[in-house]
Parts: C-alpha cells; structure tokens; sequence
C-alpha cells in the first residue's frame, strides 16, 4: 500500500511540471500547485485548474454533512496541537444564539515553520475556498485571516485574492445562489509570537493587549472572540477541507496511517543538504528516511547529532536514542530514532511532538549550549508578561544561557536553571510556559555531560554583571 502510494504521487508530480520539482516520496495535496510552472496566484488560474468546484459541491451538501465528513477524514489540526478538525467544529453549543466566527490563523511565527506562507503567496483561493466550505460547516457569516505582521506581502495578495472571489460571487452575499453570505477580513498583527495562541490571537483582534484567556471557561467554541462562539483553525488545516470534500471522509482518510489520516506539510531547516519544505503522507515516512532520502544527508565530514520535530517548542531528540513504546495489546517494542514514523502519535510517544511541522537538525558542528541559548533568547523576548513564572523565568534562563555560552557559568547553574524550567511548566495561563520550558528542560536532560563542560567550577565566585561587581566592594575587608 505504500508503495502504490509512492507511485500515485509520482505519476501525480508527472502530470504537473514544477521550477522546484517534489521528490518522489513527497505526495503533493495542498502543495501541489507550489512551484508549479505557469502557475500564479490569480482567480482565473486557479478556476482553469478546477478551482472553487468543492466550493460548489458543499453548498449543495447541509453543514452537518460536512462536519460529518470532515469528522470520517480524521483531520487533525496542523497548527501545532493536533486536536481532531470536525471534533472542534461540533464544539459549539447546539442552542446558540450568538453569531458564530471563523478565524485562519496565518500567524506563522514558530521558529523553523515555513510552510503557511507558501500556501498564501502562491495558493491563496485554496485557503479561501477552503474557509469558505468551513464557515458554511460552522455557521459563520463573518471570518478572519489573522495575518503576521512579518508577511506584509501575504496580506496584499490575500486581499487582492478577496476581492477576486467577491467578484465572482464565490464570497458575499448569496454565495453561488445557495443563501449563504459571509465575508473574509484581513487582520495584520503586530509581530507578537503569542498571538499564534488562539485566545491571545483573539484578545488581538479585539483590539486589546494579546494577554491568552484562561481555559475554562474561555474555550473559544463557547466564549471566542467578542464572546460569541469562535472556530481557530490553522491555514493548512482550512485548505485540506477543501481536499476532504473532494474526495470524500473515508477516501482522504486512506491517506497516511489510522489516528494520522491525510499529507503533512514539513519544514527541513538546519544542517543538512537540502533544507526545504516536503508534503508526505503522515506517518508513512521515517526520520531517516527524510533526513537521508529527501534532505540528502548530513553536510560533508559531518554527523547528525540531534532534531527538533515540530517547532522551536517541542522537545530535542538525540539521533542516538532509543525508545520502548507501548503496542496495542500492552506488550513493548523497542524503537530507534532513525525509525520513528513521522506521525503525530509516535513522536509523541518519544517524549516530543509533530507539533508545526518545522524540523530542525544539528549536526555535530553544533554546541547544544548555544542552541539553548539561542532557545532561551527568542523566548525571554516573547513572553507576553501575564503569569509571572513565564515573565520572569524566560528571562532568567536567558541569562543563565548567556553565562553558559560565555563561558561564565558554574555548574551549579544548570541545576537552577533546570529548576527554573520545572516552576514554569504547568504554571500559567497558556502554553507559553511550556513552550519555553520543555526544550530547556530536554536539552539538559539529553546533553547535561556536554553542557558541563562547558562551565566552571571557579565561576561560582564571580560576579555575573556590572552591578554585582559594584555591590561586591561592600564585601571587601575595610583597609
């Protein structure tokens, strides 16, 4: 069955000619007409290519049906939590009376994602067409595209794009005659990495400081944005709607592994060959088989040393490691790095997570010293400063990391740092703390003798800033 996959894709990347071409074991779904040649972001391209037909499949279909297909595909959300797309959706209370809102979260900002940009800058009616058929699931008359502020670029095509399918009745009033209206609105944040959380992305869209809600009672299905029931789904989430009507529930669901149904998109960014993006079946590839057939391979002379699989958030894994995971029927198998499936689930049952898709690789050229610090440094600025333990122990374990790296530090540092991480997980309003945290608390964990190394025992004695160094002379004996 793999195999048949493989050359399905094949014959598909066949037909179709690309400046980029796809390796073979890629499966082209939502990024098949990236890159494509000839291709362009334009209404009428997309339309000669079939576009918007889903579209006009599901406003002949009731909203329930919809869901219910959604719910057969096994969608799982691929913004980062991985939470089941049609479950979400049934999430808002049956005696609603409230309007109800769709939002895109197209806030991309997890340190090696890359892959909702190329939708937008190159795809954008397949994410309308896509929001579309889910707000008419949903019942929402009013959606949002909620923008970084980094993608200038991706909000003028996106309006131009609105406009576009305005024109031709595929937004608006009465879409295609069926009675339905809704309109699409581009909101630009700010450049805030918390708004890419959900309550914070809506607290931002209200206008107010992007502080994340606490949950319960704000789920954003019952109390989301102006306190009207709210469906946040990620960009490549919207577009494989559009794919799951097409096909049909059970057919998309074929796609991948069982719990891991459908394409993954990943992006490759680190020390190998050939860093880029790659759309897969979920679950029918394997580290290796990414990182050595797709990726090409570690640089010349080098060897990979460890990879982060979903995002700067989710936790390292050494490619030395080994793993005992649970089967079905309660007995264990032992699972080496190189042969984690690349699905949800299993990279979970590793100790980390699919998360966004965004895979990092260091070879052994890298001190994991200074990717901690590099880590710690990005999180310490983005903390949003609601919860105290994120606000303050960001930046403490920011400049216990600036020790370390400088050369600084002693080795009693690590243990505080370590207990710093442990008094932030769990300890605030969102996932923040535990963003920050968990690559603090995985790397120490998994490269503690190599960190070691790297601090001094004599460091304990010496000042660690200006200021303590000014303070220190009242410790001096008087002359």
């Amino acid at each position: 069955m793999a195999g048949m996959a493989v050359n399905i894709a094949a014959e598909r990347h066949r037909m179709i000619t690309y400046t980029k071409p796809p390796h073979p074991r890629e499966y082209r779904l939502i990024f098949k007409n990236v890159d494509r040649e000839g291709w362009d972001a334009s209404i009428d391209c997309y339309l000669r290519d079939g576009g918007y037909a889903e579209l006009k499949q599901a406003m002949g279909m009731q909203p329930k049906e919809i869901t219910e297909e959604v719910k057969k595909s096994g969608l799982r959300g691929r913004g980062g939590a991985g939470f089941p797309t049609g479950m979400k959706w049934t999430f808002i209370p049956p005696n609603n009376t409230k309007p109800v809102y769709l939002i895109c979260n197209c806030d991309e900002s997890e340190p090696g994602t890359f892959k909702d940009r190329y939708i937008v800058h190159q795809d954008p009616h397949q994410l309308l067409e896509g929001m579309v058929i889910s707000a008419y699931a949903v019942g929402a008359h009013t959606a949002y595209i909620y923008v970084r502020e980094e993608f200038p670029q991706a909000a003028l095509i996106l309006e131009r794009a609105i406009e576009e399918a305005r024109a031709r009745n595929f937004l608006g009033s009465n879409v295609l005659g069926s009675g339905f209206d809704v309109e699409i609105y581009v909101h630009r944040g700010a450049g805030a990495y918390i708004c890419g959380e959900e309550t914070g992305l809506i607290e931002s869209l209200e206008g107010k400081r992007p502080y994340p809600r606490i949950k319960p009672p704000y789920f954003p299905a019952a109390l989301g944005l102006y306190m009207c029931p709210t469906i946040v789904n990620n960009v490549e989430s919207l577009c494989h709607v559009k794919h799951v009507i097409r096909m049909g529930g059970d057919e998309y669901a074929k796609l991948g592994v069982p719990r891991n149904t459908g394409t993954r998109l990943l992006c490759v960014s680190g020390d190998v060959r050939n860093p880029g993006y790659f759309e897969i079946e979920v679950g029918k590839l394997t580290m290796r088989e990414l990182l050595y057939d797709l990726c090409g391979g570690p640089k010349d002379g080098r060897e990979f040393k460890a990879v982060i699989p979903g995002g700067s958030s989710a936790k390292i894994l050494r490619c030395d490691e080994t793993y005992t995971l649970k089967n079905p029927d309660g007995s264990s198998r032992e699972l080496t790095f190189w042969d984690i499936p690349l699905d949800f689930d299993t990279i979970a049952a590793c100790g980390s997570m699919a998360g966004s898709g965004g895979v990092i690789v260091m070879d052994n050229s890298r001190k994991m010293s200074w990717v901690l610090n590099n880590l710690n440094a990005f999180y310490a600025h983005e903390s949003c400063g609601q919860c105290t333990p994120c606000r303050e122990g960001s930046t403490w374990m920011k400049k216990i990391s600036d020790r370390l790296v400088s050369g600084d530090a002693a080795p009693a540092d690590l243990t505080t740092l370590e207990s710093v991480a442990y008094q932030i997980d769990g300890q605030t309003v969102c996932a923040f703390g535990e963003a920050s945290s968990w690559p603090v608390k995985a790397i120490i964990a998994k490269f503690r003798d190599e960190l070691l190394a790297d601090t001094r025992a004599d460091a304990a004695a010496e000042p660690h800033n200006p200021e303590a160094a000014a303070q220190r002379r009242y410790l001096q004996p008087a002359r």
